[in-house]
């Protein structure tokens, strides 16, 4: 009589769990790698190929475009000031040596320092670029992880066929609780 029950269980709760719809193979052409290392060898060029691989019906999400400039913004401004600064830093460094061997100057633009003033400008200069290295590097990270991340959100459902409702319920005669009703439709 336990079996005939445990089996009669088996059989009714493996119906319950068996899937009614025909399954759909998904389209094997998008990778997360792929978007991940476009984006590590051209910058942003992950966020453009999410793009491509959005669903029709993700609404408010085909529009990834923004990214592009504000990423290359960044780099370039970054990179501007990482070579500007390195420059600077370059020329200083000559003008302490030159005063150093010469006891003149060789840039007119610093010829109101000593060479106490001169190292000091040096730091601040290398300090800038060692700034402005940090921040592109922070730039690259940043368009790369943001490629990764939003190529995990590509196939997400956003659908209006999903809803969750809160509703009160009376639990007894003298509690009150909250039901939560989660839709999947």
């Amino acid at each position: 009589m336990r079996f005939v029950v445990v089996f009669f269980a088996f059989i009714i709760s493996h119906l319950t769990f068996c899937q009614n719809d025909i399954i759909t193979v998904k389209d094997t052409s998008y990778s997360i790698k792929k978007a991940v290392l476009f984006s590590t060898f051209i910058p942003a060029s992950g966020q453009i190929y999410n793009h491509l691989h959005f669903a029709p019906k993700a609404r408010g999400r085909n529009n990834v475009y923004w990214k592009v400039p504000l990423f290359y913004g960044v780099l370039g401004f970054a990179l501007n000031n990482l070579i500007q600064n390195q420059y600077t830093q370059k020329t200083l460094k000559e003008e302490y040596y030159f005063r150093l061997d010469n006891n003149t100057n060789l840039y007119s633009e610093y010829a109101n320092y000593d060479l106490t003033g001169i190292v000091s400008l040096t730091k601040d200069y290398e300090s800038k670029r060692d700034q402005a290295i940090l921040l592109l590097g922070a730039a690259y990270l940043i368009q790369i992880l943001d490629a990764g991340i939003e190529a995990h959100f590509v196939e997400f459902d956003v659908s209006e066929d999903l809803s969750l409702q809160f509703r009160p319920k009376l639990l007894n005669s003298s509690s009150l609780g909250f039901g939560i009703n989660l839709k999947f439709n």
